[in-house]
C-alpha cells in the first residue's frame, strides 16, 4: 500500500466537538486547513450573530462553504462544484463514522 491510499487516524475539533477520523496521508494537510477555516468561520459567525446555538453556526458555515465560489464572484465550473460536493460528502461521511465510533 502506498502513501496515497494509506489511511491515518487524526483528531479534529469542529465547533468544540472532538472527532477521530481516518484520512489519506496525502489529504491530511488539506483536511486540517479546511477544519481550521471552518472553525474560524464559526467563530466569525458567533461574533456577528450572538445568542444562536452551535448547530446554527455550523449550518451557517456549511451554507457559506458550499456557496463561497458563487458569493465571491468566481465562476465555478461543473468540475469545481462536483469536487466541492465530493469533498463535503467525504467530510460528512468521516464525521458520521467518528460519531458512530464515539456512541
Amino acid at each position: 500500500m502506498d502513501n496515497s491510499t494509506e489511511l491515518i487516524p487524526i483528531n479534529i475539533v469542529i465547533a468544540d466537538r472532538n472527532y477521530r477520523i481516518k484520512v489519506a496521508v496525502k489529504d491530511e494537510e488539506l483536511v486540517r486547513k479546511t477544519i481550521k477555516r471552518i472553525n474560524d468561520k464559526i467563530l466569525e459567525f458567533k461574533t456577528q450573530f450572538a445568542g444562536k446555538d452551535m448547530q446554527d453556526y455550523v449550518a451557517m458555515v456549511l451554507v457559506w462553504y458550499a456557496t463561497q465560489n458563487s458569493v465571491s464572484g468566481n465562476k465555478s465550473t461543473n468540475t469545481q462544484s462536483e469536487s466541492l460536493i465530493t469533498d463535503l460528502e467525504k467530510m460528512d461521511r468521516m464525521i458520521r463514522e467518528a460519531i458512530g465510533e464515539n456512541e
